[in-house]
């Protein structure tokens, strides 16, 4: 499947840019993960991180489930992969884990994340709570949504060079 990214608008209103530039790196990271296996999915490219395609793609599953299901929506959804003894469980998956779960996982959160903003202004303030206690309103969650992909973004673009040398934006 070839992942359809569009460039952001240059001339659009406050919502419709925020959202825009959140699809736009959600897009990305799926075409960094694009027509690699398996074993290339789990490869980690700069020891001694063990940051991996797969594993980034699972820890944006949880970020979307936190930050939309959780605290915008206060959901009962608990974590997909970590643990109160692994918090950073999403980022090693185990050998029997799939990457097609994992992306089927990280597609489902999207969109609900698309459906539960899609009810709310960008002031409207989350209905959960954070673990500091910290409120945030929709504008934030996406400003923060984008800061999150912008950040790993970069760091799978650096993973899949190592890969096989394909680079790019």
């Amino acid at each position: 499947m070839t992942v359809e990214r569009t460039s952001p608008p240059t001339l659009a209103g406050e919502r419709e840019s925020l959202e825009s530039w959140l699809e736009f790196h959600r897009a990305t990271l799926a075409v960094k993960t694009e027509g690699l296996n398996d074993a290339q999915l789990r490869t980690a490219s700069a020891p001694p991180s063990d940051l991996t395609l797969f594993g980034l793609v699972r820890h944006m599953a949880e970020v979307e489930r936190h930050w939309f299901r959780r605290i915008l929506s206060d959901e009962d959804a608990p974590p997909l992969y970590t643990t109160e003894d692994d918090r950073d469980k999403d980022f090693d998956p185990d050998p029997e884990d799939t990457f097609e779960e994992a992306h089927a996982t990280w597609q489902a959160e999207i969109a609900r994340a698309r459906e539960l903003a899609a009810a709310r202004t960008l002031d409207d303030i989350g209905a959960g709570k954070h673990r500091t206690g910290t409120q945030f309103n929709l504008r934030w969650i996406y400003v923060h949504m984008i800061e999150e992909y912008a950040r790993h973004n970069g760091h799978a673009d650096l993973v899949r060079e190592a890969i096989d040398g394909v680079t790019g934006d």
